[in-house]
């Protein structure tokens, strides 16, 4: 984040002395209440003071999650499927959203984290908010839209693979860049943004835009093929983006074209986003692991940096429910970023969280907690193999 050197200077005060106003701050600095006051407003704004009181911002680093949320319900089929006849079964129902399950992913890791996200003015609306808040994620900032809160159907089958999938989304369909008007000043106080395709082509490419240009890490979330396929057009060239986390089939739909899914097909078709402006690829492949391709955008001192391509293992586990699975690596992956983990570590852990993930019947584990992370990270598992690109 950005900040003025007075500003530090009045947060390093604030650290020592939390009790401090804005007179006692004044005196410190040889200044005037009005001026400390003013500067007091700017980093509330920017996130750095929270609330009343002028609470410090935790030194952890800080995620923006622009994206859906939804009410999800989940139904697993208790025998083999029997396609266009009723099958026995179980059903479950929870809060759900590409971008709400990332930030109560990232929240429950211990990153803070602010979302920014369409509900309707109901019940589903006020649930969405409240389980979402209890989970640690700053909510303040939802945008209440004229449609109903938005709701996603899964069918899973007896092996608790998906079958098929229903979004009514039209309240994230329909958010505008006029509604996001607080996004720029949130990003003032992130280090990071992560924004799934749910929202409209135009919006992610305002936000993505927007976080270059202020200097955080953008990471983009294609969320389906369908909705890959719309956004495939923000990719252009034009906008810097630090990763892009597709699986297979999201990838063909980025690139329009089919893309084999052996290693040599995934690392062309990486390239061509590297072409389009993205610095890191992180392909999904299942039960095969994960593919991260990175291309360092040039400087000064190195204008042709070499492209390296690594293979990430999925390490061994039980399926009870895939969903959330990709939601976890991404959120796996942005949390270790922010601790300063470099892009290969970074994987890894996303890698095993997504495995931790799809081992609980919950889209969002609710034991979640760095330690469990870390339990499952070793040396050997997930192993890392890089390859020539």
């Amino acid at each position: 984040m950005s900040l003025t050197a007075r500003e530090r200077e009045i947060v390093a005060l604030l650290r020592a002395e939390p009790l401090l106003d804005a007179s006692a701050l004044a005196e410190r600095l040889g200044s005037t209440r009005a001026a400390v006051s003013v500067h007091l407003s700017n980093l509330t704004r920017k996130g750095v003071l929270l609330g009343r009181g002028y609470l410090v911002r935790p030194e952890a680093q800080s995620v923006l999650v622009v994206g859906g949320a939804v009410l999800d319900a989940k139904m697993r089929i208790s025998v083999r499927p029997v396609i266009g006849s009723s099958n026995p079964g179980v059903s479950t129902s929870a809060v759900g959203g590409v971008g709400r399950n990332i930030a109560e992913n990232l929240a429950r890791l211990g990153s803070p984290t602010v979302l920014v996200a369409a509900v309707g003015d109901d019940l589903a609306g006020r649930t969405v908010a409240a389980r979402t808040e209890a989970a640690g994620v700053d909510c303040r900032h939802l945008v209440t839209s004229t449609y109903p809160t938005g709701t996603y159907a899964a069918v899973l089958d007896d092996e608790g693979d998906l079958l098929v999938a229903v979004a009514d989304m039209r309240a994230t369909d329909e958010l505008t860049v006029g509604e996001l008007g607080v996004v720029p000043s949130l990003l003032e106080g992130a280090d990071a943004v992560v924004v799934d395709a749910n929202v409209s082509p135009t919006v992610v490419r305002w936000v993505l835009a927007a976080a270059a240009e202020a200097g955080v890490v953008g990471v983009f979330e294609p969320v389906s093929v369908a909705k890959a396929t719309e956004a495939a057009a923000v990719f252009d060239g034009t906008v810097p983006v630090h990763t892009v986390t597709p699986n297979l089939d999201e990838l063909a739909a980025l690139v329009g074209r089919h893309v084999d899914p052996e290693v040599d097909g995934v690392v062309e078709a990486a390239g061509i986003l590297h072409d389009r402006g993205v610095e890191h690829v992180w392909v999904r492949r299942g039960t095969r692991g994960s593919l991260l391709s990175v291309a360092p955008r040039p400087t000064a001192e190195d204008p042709a940096p070499e492209r390296r391509v690594y293979l990430v293992s999925a390490p061994p586990t039980s399926v009870a429910d895939v969903t959330g699975a990709g939601d976890a690596m991404t959120a796996g992956y942005v949390h270790s970023l922010l601790a300063g983990d470099g892009v290969v570590e970074a994987a890894r852990f996303g890698q095993v969280l997504a495995a931790l993930t799809v081992a609980s019947p919950d889209t969002v584990r609710p034991d979640l907690t760095p330690a469990l992370v870390a339990a499952h990270l070793t040396p050997d598992q997930p192993s890392t193999e890089e390859r020539s690109a």
